[in-house]
């Protein structure tokens, strides 16, 4: 007991506060004129906990839930049969508990919308209150249009009406309809409509279409009125506006990505069904629609690009110009869009169903054939007509019998380049493009072939002319097979072969069916062709959106077997509609014990019973005759009259015509052509004409019938030829196979419009527009709309989805407890939703606030994530970073060691080849030092022996001849020092020049080492420039010695004696050094200086001496200039080109030359020198005294 008892107080709670909520709204203070009652909605009542849990004790349910308004205009009059299966308790046990509480009772009555007092008393009170308030009402003319008027007063069952126009009528209070406010005109949602009737649905969808708004919402059908031209609406910144939510109003695009975000939230299959008459805009809508998807599924440049591309080509061959239709479908198509998980597009497929054989030989007035035959005709270019032998669409018979060549402001020309850019798309080859062409015209010329009667029995024979000519070639036959197949019937009769020759009528018909044959299956290849080329393959998951666009209904003056089946479709397609608008919702609420008044509506299931039903149906009578030979279009009538004259949906006719009450009006069949179109026959003779033919596409054709044959005699085990299986068979069974695709889809619908018949813009036919919205059951689907719950999900998807919104744990864990708290917790009415036995089920818009607030937390939650991942990855990122830097430091040492080590034994390779030379060269340069030191020294002893007698000897050398004899043998002695360090100088050079030699032997050795051959090279250059550094040298003791002997000749009257000392060397000596780029040689010890003075007595030779001098340098100068010249064009030369002999011999050349001069020049310069010599022989010795007293003065 105490268990229960808190289970019941745990369940009262929830209830009370439901029935609360209703309680204060009822009890809230009612204006005193109250508009007259809206159409009545279900009860709202949520369902009751399971039975283990008992209803509150003053919780009242009554009996009868529905009500029935009786005379009160602008709502259905409709029955509301519904048994609660809440109701637990007798009706004795609910007459006592309501009793004591009428409070209560009341309350719960208004609850459940009791109906207003008696219908007179409504009447009257909707009437006073539409007169007092002045509100517009719809009035019924008497040629049954709605005009909108006022009410000005009533006379019993008569009311005075005044019209917008300023008329005044009296009508009948039945004709009388309210209309809605004007705040209300032009709503996107027909639901929104305060009054929902027939006038004021039709104002408004004439409001919008006035304001080129196109698109209505009707629940949840889309309603698209056919412009008849363009409409700025379209295009890549709405795409983006619907799919960032900018934009919510009715579209094509926002029916689009509903079923596109569906799909991929909840991992189901979509489908979008566009239906609607001829020429309401079909084709355009599925265009569109495929555009938005291509969009969403990755832009179009890739598979997008191919699957948008497959529309020119389905369209060039599947669809014509009608007498009601520019551009219309003779084929159903179902395109399939696949996607990836990630929601991008990964390929399609393309179903078809029937393409109308019949047009390609058999035109009505004013109609075309398919679109490909003018396209190809006008488009092709010029070389392409000479190889099919192509003219102008005027002279064929399939395509001028019906006078109509050309669409107004459609171009064949520019559709068939188009066309040709699609088949590049889906990567069809040229080859096959042209196969393709070929074919269409063969068909073209075998409707040119003429047949000539040859006796009275109507017997032919083909004439041949250019037509059987250009058909056999472009077949791949000979015009004698073509002939003999068209004009005769081979009949095998045991052994023997009898041919018969056709009559007039069977020679047309065999002509016509090959031609039929050909098309239609150069059509389903196509479709083969487009659908590998869109082929998932394995990227297959599973995901896809189907867009269904299909012949719209048809009902001309005289309709055919075309129609027949045309108008079939379509009542399966709202049988369709029906079930999963009517049917399946109404029946989803009553299984699952939701509170539901049911809607009526049309239910076509008669009419489908009447095509389809075995054995008496009308597709079973017309197979069944079909297979009689004697039978006729007249047998077939009075047959269907005979068995299905009690069908409602039948109505037999005179002669050969019968009636169907189809959903959208009768229409009239003639039986003329329904037998021979439901054979559809192809002669054996032709498929053994096409099995022989060479064209690659005819021998495929011919297998794949052959393969149908075997298959349909392996199924129904020879009973029924796939030759005899007629086109209403086929037709059924493709069918119901594309119906079956559908039912495992969402459906998403959209419902065209055609406003008027002229094809024109703003023209807006009334009754034209209501009787396409009743076969579409508009109203009826808004009633239900308005009144239902379109949002519906199991107890388990809603507490999975949306139960961690909640903001406290919840103790019960059962899914109903946590669906109930989400509610409770975001304040939803209780009259916004019920809960059924298995599922909760929401109205319009109520799921939209929960979404948004779970993708906001979601949101949150994923950036909390994203936060604590980019934590951990930079965390991480920096661990690694300091361990890469740690092994590149230890990796850059090692190799910095192994580089080290290769350098240092590098360096000692090299050192040691070099220390010989160098050790050499001191050897020389220690040589030539120890020399000049050891000459200087014994200099210094013989003055100091003799530092008396050199001033007397030098005065008196013809009185004291041995002193004269002492210093004349010096001064002999001093050129022969000179001489000897020439020779050594000479020496030193020719040793230098030896090792040039030899550092030249090995260069010529090791030419594989380049590095070598480099410094080799350099030091050559060096050697040239220390040549043109000694001779600079030269040059400025020249310019030094024309100084010296100027100023000689000025201070002629100073008697001087300077003694050369071989410091004098040493400054010659560093003089030369560092004129030299390779220091420490053994020629930069080499004196090239001399220092002397000239006596004034010695003027003229002093003069003569100068001159030459001066000429020396002059020379010097020019031959410098020429040598470096003639070089530096030589090594330009050697350069800019490859070096061949004519330069090598003249490099050579030029060196003798060199060599030449500088031997003359030298001996020219060594005469000079003794001149000099000459000159300053008689005062050397005063010189050199007096340059040495100053230096020992200097020292002291």
């Amino acid at each position: 007991m105490m268990l229960s008892a808190s289970m019941s107080s745990l369940t009262r709670s929830s209830l009370e506060e439901m029935l609360e909520s209703l309680r204060r709204r009822d009890e809230e203070e009612r204006p005193k004129d109250l508009p007259p009652a809206l159409p009545a909605r279900p009860p709202s009542r949520a369902r009751l906990p399971p039975a283990r849990r008992s209803l509150p004790n003053n919780f009242k349910v009554d009996g009868e839930m529905g009500h029935r308004r009786k005379g009160s205009f602008g709502n259905k009059k409709i029955k509301m049969d519904v048994e609660s299966p809440y109701v637990v308790l007798s009706e004795e046990k609910v007459r006592e508990q309501s009793a004591p509480d009428p409070v209560s009772t009341s309350n719960v009555s208004s609850t459940d919308c009791e109906a207003p007092p008696p219908s007179g008393e409504l009447e009257d009170d909707n009437v006073a209150y539409f007169i007092r308030k002045k509100l517009h009402v719809w009035c019924r003319q008497p040629r049954g249009k709605w005009e909108l008027g006022t009410i000005q007063s009533t006379s019993g069952e008569e009311a005075t009406v005044s019209l917008s126009n300023g008329n005044v009528m009296k009508v009948a209070r039945s004709e009388l309809l309210p209309a809605n406010p004007d705040i209300l005109e032009g709503v996107e949602d027909l639901i929104q409509l305060s009054y929902l009737n027939e006038p004021s649905v039709l104002h408004n969808l004439r409001f919008r279409y006035s304001q080129d708004m196109i698109y209505s919402k009707a629940g949840p059908i889309l309603i698209a009125l056919n412009p008849f031209k363009d409409v700025q609406i379209y295009g890549n910144d709405y795409i983006s506006a619907y799919r960032q939510k900018l934009m919510d109003s009715p579209h094509v695009y926002a029916m689009a990505d509903a079923a596109y975000n569906e799909m991929m939230r909840d991992e189901v299959n979509q489908s979008i069904i566009i239906s609607g008459e001829s020429g309401s805009g079909k084709t355009e809508t599925a265009k569109i629609a495929m555009q938005y998807l291509a969009a969403l599924g990755g832009g179009c440049s890739g598979i997008e690009n191919e699957v948008l591309q497959t529309n020119f080509i389905l369209e060039a061959f599947g669809n014509a110009k009608t007498s009601r239709n520019d551009n219309s479908s003779r084929f159903g198509k179902l395109i399939e869009i696949h996607f990836s998980t990630m929601g991008k597009i990964c390929g399609a497929k393309i179903q078809t169903c029937k393409n109308v054989r019949s047009r390609v030989v058999q035109l009505a007035l004013g109609e075309r054939s398919y679109h490909i035959f003018y396209q190809l005709c006008a488009g092709s270019s010029s070389d392409l007509k000479e190889r099919l032998n192509l003219r102008v669409a005027s002279e064929y018979k399939y395509l001028n019998q019906s006078d109509c060549m050309t669409i107004d402001g459609v171009d064949d020309a520019k559709k068939f380049h188009r066309l040709m850019k699609a088949l590049d798309v889906i990567r069809m080859c040229k080859e096959d493009q042209e196969l393709v062409f070929k074919m269409l015209a063969a068909i073209l010329w075998l409707g040119n072939i003429s047949f000539e009667v040859t006796d009275n029995e109507n017997h032919i024979e083909v004439v041949n002319d250019e037509a059987v000519t250009n058909a056999a070639l472009l077949m791949g036959c000979s015009s004698q097979e073509l002939m003999a197949a068209l004009s005769t019937h081979k009949i095998q009769a045991g052994k023997d072969t009898i041919t018969k020759t056709l009559t007039l009528r069977q020679a047309i018909d065999a002509r016509d069916a090959l031609a039929k044959f050909i098309y239609a299956s150069l059509f389903d290849w196509l479709v083969v062709q487009v659908n590998k080329s869109l082929e998932v393959g394995k990227r297959h998951t599973g995901r896809s959106i189907s867009i269904l666009d299909i012949y719209g209904f048809e009902s001309f003056q005289n309709n055919s077997f075309e129609q027949f089946c045309i108008n079939y479709a379509n009542e399966r397609l709202q049988q369709h509609f029906n079930r999963h608008l009517f049917k399946l919702e109404q029946e989803d609420y009553e299984l699952d014990g939701i509170d539901w008044t049911k809607v009526d509506f049309e239910d076509n299931q008669k009419c489908l019973d009447l095509f389809e039903k075995k054995p008496l149906g009308l597709f079973s009578l017309l197979d069944e005759e079909s297979n009689f030979p004697r039978a006729s279009d007249l047998t077939l009538a009075n047959k269907l009259k005979q068995h299905l004259h009690t069908n409602p949906c039948f109505k037999g006719e005179r002669g050969r015509a019968f009636s169907v009450c189809h959903y959208a009006g009768e229409v009239l069949y003639d039986t003329t052509g329904f037998l021979e179109k439901n054979r559809d026959p192809l002669p054996s003779d032709s498929i053994q004409l096409l099995s022989s033919c060479s064209c690659e596409l005819l021998q495929l054709f011919s297998k794949m019938l052959n393969q149908s044959q075997k298959q349909s005699n392996s199924l129904h085990g020879g009973a029924l030829d796939s030759q005899k299986q007629s086109v209403g068979t086929k037709f059924k069974g493709q069918l119901f196979k594309l119906m079956h695709q559908l039912e495992s889809t969402t459906p998403h619908f959209i419902c065209c419009i055609k406003p008027n018949t002229k094809q024109l813009p703003r023209i807006y036919d009334e009754d034209l527009v209501l009787q396409q919205l009743k076969c579409c059951g508009v109203l009826e689907v808004v009633r239900i709309s308005r009144a239902g719950y379109p949002t519906r999900m199991t107890h388990q998807e809603f507490s999975r989805r949306y139960g961690f919104l909640l903001s406290e744990a919840n103790t019960s864990q059962d899914p109903l407890s946590i669906s109930v708290a989400v509610l409770q917790q975001f304040n939803i009415p209780p009259e916004m939703y019920q809960v059924g036995f298995t599922k909760l089920y929401l109205r319009t818009g109520q799921i939209g606030a929960l979404e948004d607030r779970r993708k906001q937390l979601l949101q949150g939650i994923l950036g909390v994530q994203k936060s604590f991942r980019s934590y951990q990855a930079c965390r991480h990122y920096h661990e690694l970073k300091k361990g890469v830097t740690t092994l590149q430091s230890f990796v850059r040492g090692e190799i910095a060691r192994r580089e080290y080590g290769v350098m240092v034994k590098s360096s000692m390779t090299i050192s040691s080849e070099n220390i010989e030379e160098i050790k050499a060269v001191i050897i020389l340069q220690s040589v030539i030092r120890g020399w000049l030191v050891r000459k200087h020294a014994s200099g210094l002893n013989k003055f100091k022996k003799y530092p008396e007698n050199a001033k007397p000897r030098r005065k008196s050398r013809v009185k004291m001849p041995e002193v004269k004899d002492v210093s004349s043998e010096r001064v002999q002695n001093l050129p022969s020092a000179l001489a000897e360090l020439q020779r050594r100088v000479v020496k030193a050079e020719a040793t230098i020049e030896q090792k040039e030699e030899e550092n030249a032997e090995l260069k010529e050795q090791l030419k594989q080492f380049e590095s070598r051959w480099i410094e080799y090279e350099k030091r050559m250059k060096s050697m040239e420039e220390m040549w043109q550094k000694q001779m600079a040298s030269l040059q400025m003791s020249l310019a030094a010695a024309r100084k010296s002997l100027a100023s000689e000749n000025a201070s002629a009257q100073l008697a001087r004696r300077d003694v050369a000392s071989p410091l004098g060397y040493e400054s010659e000596d560093a003089t030369s050094m560092g004129s030299r780029t390779p220091p420490r040689t053994p020629g930069a010890s080499t004196p090239l200086k001399y220092s002397s003075s000239l006596s004034e007595a010695a003027g003229r030779d002093a003069n003569g001496t100068l001159t030459s001098v001066s000429n020396l340098m002059k020379e010097f100068e020019q031959r410098r200039q020429t040598f470096d010249d003639d070089a530096r064009a030589l090594v330009e030369v050697k350069t800019g080109q490859s070096a061949n002999t004519n330069s090598v011999e003249e490099l050579r050349k030029l060196k003798h030359m060199f060599e030449g001069w500088k031997k003359e020049y030298k001996a020219r310069l060594r005469e000079t020198k003794t001149r000099l010599h000459k000159l300053g022989n008689s005062e050397m010795d005063k010189s050199r005294r007096t340059w040495w007293g100053k230096l020992s003065s200097r020292a002291l």
